[in-house]
């Protein structure tokens, strides 16, 4: 895959903020040498977070978000800064745009550097139009390392060395290589159905599958129907990792002696949050008559007829429970920061967002005591297989 057609989910992101008018969509712009942003000297120019996937090197794939001020006003104003800031989470690099022209920080610039550290992500503090102030160095950021620059400048080299040198060392986490024998034969179930995307195979079964070849496994896939003759063909088969909704069927036509589970649980204990997830698990026994489940999508795609989340799932929890279980609905970005309606929430795999944004809804739903469980885990319960399909894991 190329680093252009990295899903944005893989991508470092690295998010501009700052007051109207600090030139944060001019910067933007510049580095990444396209006009992705409005700019005009009129406060609020921009109003929504701008994405723009491009290659910053030696980073690689990555994506730029330009957002709106977060001193904008008034009601619409107000529900653009949530916006800037409910965006944080997703964030791997911040990048802090302040104005020289300024004689000092505003209220709202020292509340973001205090919420920045707060949640210990990386930053750049960049003090732009240096060229028209008299002075600069804010005086209220003792001991901060500043970048000083000028948006009319086509130079961004500082703004860009300086995103760099902060870029996390994260320690490479691996699907499942580290669960097997090097050279091991795995088999992948990939059903080509009408939930499947047309022309691709999703992130998890990708990650999976490049993580295999990296260390000399046979990755083998097929589909469903195809399983049985798969295993016939190949004796040394020592793992087979399924789409969720295919559990039933492969988990009675795969031996005891080879290890099963499937590419959602897989995710959950790649991102880090199977064991709060197992937890999830847990309340899906302890659902009563009339409350409400969140089933919420990381992703917004065309409804099918017999959908996953807005029909599958809920007639598997009330045939599960026996109980008359209310549901609500979100999808792409939409995640509520009030949850407490909720008895569960019960999530997709999160392959089309980012690490940190799954941890922050997981972590979301820790400080609100509220359960989570991704769909895979859900499944392997409902279908009497999760003990099962834990064992290579434990």
């Amino acid at each position: 895959m190329s680093l252009n057609n990295t899903p944005s989910g893989q991508r470092v992101h690295i998010g501009f903020f700052g007051i109207r008018n600090a030139g944060k969509s001019c910067i933007v712009n510049k580095i990444t040498n396209q006009s992705i942003s409005l700019v005009s000297a009129h406060k609020g120019t921009t109003t929504d977070p701008v994405k723009k996937s491009m290659e910053l090197l030696p980073i690689g794939p990555v994506v730029i978000i330009d957002t709106a001020g977060f001193d904008d006003e008034g009601e619409l104003g107000e529900l653009r800064k949530k916006r800037s800031y409910r965006i944080l989470d997703e964030m791997d690099i911040v990048v802090l745009v302040l104005d020289a022209r300024n004689n000092s920080l505003s209220e709202e610039e020292l509340d973001f550097v205090k919420i920045i550290k707060e949640r210990k992500l990386p930053y750049v503090i960049v003090e732009n139009h240096v060229d028209e102030a008299e002075a600069h160095g804010y005086k209220e950021l003792p001991g901060e390392k500043l970048v000083f620059t000028d948006a009319n400048s086509d130079d961004m080299t500082k703004v860009k060395e300086a995103i760099i040198a902060v870029l996390p060392n994260k320690k490479e986490a691996v699907p499942v290589s580290d669960l097997i024998a090097e050279k091991s034969t795995v088999v992948l179930v990939i059903p080509i159905d009408e939930s499947a995307p047309k022309g691709r195979i999703i992130l998890p079964q990708q990650l999976i599958l490049r993580d295999l070849l990296d260390h000399k496994c046979k990755a083998i896939c097929c589909q469903p129907s195809e399983l049985s003759e798969t295993l016939e063909e190949n004796a040394n088969v020592s793992l087979v990792i399924t789409d969720s909704q295919a559990f039933m069927q492969v988990s009675k036509l795969v031996p005891e002696d080879i290890y099963l589970t499937s590419f959602s649980i897989l995710m959950a204990r790649y991102r880090g949050s199977l064991a709060t997830q197992l937890e999830g698990v847990a309340a899906l026994k302890e659902l009563e008559e009339g409350d409400v489940v969140l089933i919420s999508e990381a992703c917004t795609h065309h409804r099918q007829c017999n959908d996953i989340g807005t029909v599958k799932i809920p007639n598997w929890i009330r045939n599960y429970t026996g109980k008359a279980i209310d549901f609500e609905f979100s999808s792409g970005n939409e995640f509520p920061e009030d949850l407490s309606k909720y008895k569960l929430v019960v999530h997709c795999g999160g392959c089309m967002i980012n690490d940190n944004e799954m941890k922050s809804r997981v972590k979301h739903c820790k400080m609100q005591n509220i359960p989570i469980v991704n769909y895979g885990m859900a499944i392997a319960e409902f279908n009497g297989i999760l003990d099962r399909s834990l064992k290579i894991i434990h």
